[in-house]
């Protein structure tokens, strides 16, 4: 019985309802207004005019069509929870600050989302569905000879290749490293990841480093520095982790998307609740493109 009751609790089905069941008590904590004509929410021309003025103050430029849009659409979400928070008495024992009270709002929704645990399927699926955000970088270990262009101006080139065809008859580090120029940099890196390697040399080096056969000297590899002739000792490509070597970070993500999706559900649960309508100022010409709102 006991297996079965926990076999149970696992299922994706249980953890759906539960939010769902989460969701709706929220919904009767706050209470029932269906049989009520909704709230009305009035943008006025006068606080469009605010936020642009404080997006010019901020940006020194007016805000795009897109970015009003977003301020406005901000606006009523603020407008919403500020007057839920209200209802609820979030006030009482806050500062009473709109942005403070919205947070509080969103949090009551989060909770709801903290309370159901991923099966293992469910991170597996989450993991197979966005898999070049868990996949490991590639990583490269290589040596390289520097050829300073301030030094050597267009010799530089010419240098490069000369040693270049010379290379295989260079048998240790020690005779290595006294060949090229002087770089503030390290002459060899071992399993660095390409990242690591592009803050370094520049991502232009790290794209020439793609093409370049391990095993054998190349070049020149250009980078912001100079030139370059490269020796890729190994390359290890990306590949995708298995579940139970990452499932910390896909556990953390996971919860941060369902978070974001009962957040996303909850705000327009109480969306419904409100007619919003906006005075377009008489200087904005634009036609707004915010859904379910009555423009005057």
């Amino acid at each position: 019985m006991a297996t079965k009751l926990k076999n149970l609790i696992r299922e994706p089905l249980v953890h759906f309802l539960v939010l769902g069941a989460g969701v709706f008590g929220l919904f009767a904590l706050i209470g029932d207004r269906s049989e009520f004509e909704p709230d009305e929410i009035v943008v006025g021309a006068g606080q469009i005019e605010r936020m642009s003025q404080a997006w010019r103050k901020t940006r020194m430029r007016p805000p795009t069509q897109l970015e009003l849009e977003g301020l406005i659409r901000d606006y009523i979400q603020e407008e919403i929870y500020y007057r839920e928070a209200m209802i609820l008495g979030l006030d009482q024992d806050n500062a009473v600050i709109r942005r403070h009270l919205r947070q509080k709002m969103e949090f009551l929704s989060e909770d709801i989302a903290a309370q159901a645990d991923p099966t293992d399927e469910e991170l597996q699926v989450f993991l197979d569905a966005d898999p070049d955000y868990f996949r490991t970088e590639a990583q490269l270990s290589f040596r390289h000879i520097y050829f300073s262009r301030d030094a050597r101006g267009e010799q530089a080139e010419t240098d490069a290749l000369e040693l270049l065809a010379k290379l295989d008859g260079f048998e240790t580090d020690t005779e290595l490293a006294e060949l090229g120029d002087s770089l503030p940099l390290p002459r060899a890196m071992e399993m660095y990841p390409e990242r690591d390697i592009a803050s370094q040399f520049g991502s232009d080096f790290v794209q020439q480093l793609t093409g370049v056969e391990t095993g054998h000297w190349a070049g020149p590899v250009y980078s912001g520095f100079g030139l370059h002739l490269v020796f890729v000792e190994e390359r290890v490509a990306p590949e995708l982790p298995e579940l139970a070597a990452v499932r910390d970070v896909v556990v953390r993500e996971w919860r941060e998307s369902r978070r974001q999706e009962v957040n996303v559900a909850f705000y327009e649960g109480l969306r419904t609740r409100y007619n919003v309508v906006i005075e377009r100022p008489e200087w904005l010409e634009i036609e707004l493109n915010i859904e379910d709102v009555e423009q005057r």
